[in-house]
């Protein structure tokens, strides 16, 4: 099914799926159809927000909704693939919010679901689109940062205890870990897009602050089969939410930014260094804020992701963001989690 008219979305768990039901419905390319949820009170919400929108709570009947051509999975984490391959099977195409799945196995059912079915899948990883992140990414591919040396990546959250007290947050079974399964799987998707494949990782992780089964707090080394390396840290601990380190440090220059907000530009074949700098800072050192907020419902950057994800299906193309692409995250923070447990070195093949 390639969809040429506006597709259609449905959108299944209105969590964070109310960032997806927003940003749908301010698409010029794209229509809100329908969405989904167990809780009939999220649905009545949904439809006092939006009266044309379809609302369910099966599933099944939503994905039976001719008007729905893109499914948005916004459920907890270990229910991403499941649910993906069922919207599959009907014929839909599918956007799902980060992390594919919580383990590398079910995301690789995403990946053959999607081929049996030849629809689009397309996984979340909205922190690419961060203003900041196009000319990071050209310094980076194009050589002006040289050869890279060194990564400080820190993901200094903060969460109330109330979050984790929802039944799925820090879990195992449903959040696939803590603070870095959960918070910091964007900074580790951006820290691998940006520095290259991962070699080997060693790390250490802990509860601190919280009543969880997971973790809050991990502190990792990262080498790259570039030869660079990088510190990656996360936690939900650091109240009330400080920043998000994004450090690269290279044999022609350094950039950092926290966020989304660029602090620094400094690149030594620049012709004048000073002057580039200042308007690299004028042009991305405002960000838009609230990523690292006690609220984590202050979330921005799902409009160009569906947008991606609109045009994927109108154009037949692949979105920016393949399941090949998500599943990398998800393999670098199993070896991180395996690495903290037996206190041993994990390589990546």
């Amino acid at each position: 099914m390639e969809a040429q008219h506006k597709p259609g979305f449905g959108i299944v768990g209105l969590g964070i799926g109310r960032a997806h039901m927003d940003a749908v419905a301010a698409s010029k390319i794209s229509t809100l159809v329908a969405v989904c949820d167990i809780i009939p009170e999220k649905l009545h919400k949904a439809k006092k927000k939006y009266p044309f929108v379809h609302t369910y709570e099966s599933f099944d009947e939503m994905l039976a909704d001719p008007g729905v051509d893109i499914v948005s999975i916004c459920l907890p984490s270990g229910m991403h693939a499941d649910f993906a391959v069922r919207a599959m099977a009907a014929g839909k195409h599918v956007l799902i919010e980060k992390p594919i799945d919580i383990t590398e196995m079910s995301a690789r059912r995403v990946i053959e679901a999607r081929d049996k079915y030849g629809v689009r899948v397309g996984v979340v990883h909205q922190n690419r689109y961060n203003a900041c992140m196009a000319p990071i990414k050209k310094a980076i591919d194009s050589g002006r940062l040289g050869r890279l040396i060194l990564g400080n990546f820190a993901v200094k959250w903060f969460r109330e205890q109330s979050y984790y007290d929802n039944g799925w947050h820090g879990t195992w079974d449903m959040d696939g870990g803590g603070s870095l399964m959960n918070q910091a799987i964007h900074t580790i998707d951006l820290m691998r897009w940006l520095m290259g494949e991962v070699a080997s990782v060693r790390s250490v992780m802990g509860i601190y602050a919280h009543d969880i089964e997971t973790e809050d707090m991990t502190a990792s080394v990262i080498t790259f089969k570039n030869g660079a390396a990088a510190t990656f840290v996360s936690t939900t601990c650091a109240y009330p939410g400080i920043s998000t380190d994004i450090q690269i440090y290279g044999t022609g220059g350094t950039i950092e930014a926290d966020a989304d907000v660029l602090r620094t530009w400094k690149l030594r074949d620049s012709a004048d260094e000073e002057a580039e700098e200042e308007e690299m800072l004028r042009l991305y050192g405002a960000g838009n804020g609230g990523a690292c907020s006690a609220d984590p419902t202050l979330l921005v950057g799902h409009q160009a992701v569906i947008e991606d994800m609109a045009d994927a299906v109108i154009n037949g193309r692949e979105p920016q963001v393949p399941p090949e692409e998500a599943i990398k995250s998800v393999r670098i923070i199993e070896a991180i989690y395996k690495s903290a447990r037996t206190g041993e070195v994990v390589f990546l093949d």
